[in-house]
């Protein structure tokens, strides 16, 4: 694999942002890692940090370099601050960046495919969060969306973060059955008829999170989506998503490999 430390200018956000960018690499002689790729551009997952987190968090507390190499994907991985992937009220646009911006300089940058079936988005905690956002936002743009421990039920956060909550979203209250309800987007995406994600879910049953995600699943199962979800005893922490993320790479929609 090769590893990228990149650093660019957004527009959408009016300064200098950073992303981590894995590439797959086919190299015989390199011992200890199986190296796998695909021909053409590579299939590609954006994976995204939490809260307290940034774009290093994965490659620092998890092996997602080796695991991507097993399978031949691409992973980017971008910064976003506390943002929880919304154009702020009182800050930064971060939902253009990481929805409309990112992806097409990230395919300008490097050799990712374009294709819906070959892009995947997951995240864990707020990016878990950001990740569903993502996908049932964007249907068209991603073959499949990946939760883990995921801040899912943004209305109930919204009482435990208060004060980045007011500058994210201003009046909080409105939150609630807009795109940045992913209640309201699971709601919006089966009534669009729209072709849908994948979707892949898991949490800690020990999580703090935990409600707000079997709420979320459940939400999921009613309106009629197709969600696979996992969770066994685990608190919100870093080995436990070390586990799943090789489970998520497993279960995603890769083509097979010529």
């Amino acid at each position: 694999m090769a590893f990228i430390d990149c650093h660019f200018h957004s527009e959408s956000l009016g300064v200098a942002a950073s992303m981590h960018v894995i590439l797959p690499q086919i190299a015989k002689s390199q011992i200890g890692l199986a190296s796998h790729a695909f021909g053409g551009k590579h299939p590609t997952l954006f994976l995204l940090h939490g809260l307290s987190d940034d774009h290093t968090i994965w490659m620092r507390r998890t092996s997602i370099e080796r695991y991507a190499s097993q399978h031949g994907i691409a992973v980017v991985m971008p910064a976003v601050n506390r943002s929880f992937y919304a154009d702020m009220a009182s800050g930064p646009k971060y939902w253009e960046f990481v929805s409309e911006e990112l992806p097409v300089l990230a395919r300008s940058f490097f050799p990712l495919a374009e294709e819906r079936e070959l892009n995947y988005v997951a995240g864990l905690s707020m990016g878990g969060y950001g990740a569903m956002k993502l996908a049932l936002s964007h249907p068209n743009r991603y073959g499949a969306g990946a939760s883990l421990s995921g801040a899912v039920d943004i209305v109930e956060r919204a009482t435990a973060f208060p004060n980045d909550f007011q500058l994210i979203y201003g009046d909080v209250s409105t939150v609630k059955n807009s795109p940045n309800d992913l209640f309201y987007l699971a709601n919006q995406l089966v009534g669009s008829k729209q072709e849908q994600p994948k979707l892949y879910q898991c949490c800690g049953t020990e999580d703090f999170l935990y409600e707000d995600n079997i709420r979320f699943r459940d939400y999921c199962l009613a309106q009629g989506l197709e969600i696979t979800y996992e969770e066994e005893s685990a608190t919100h922490e870093w080995g436990y998503w070390d586990r799943k993320i090789q489970h998520v790479l497993n279960w995603l929609p890769l083509p097979t490999r010529d």
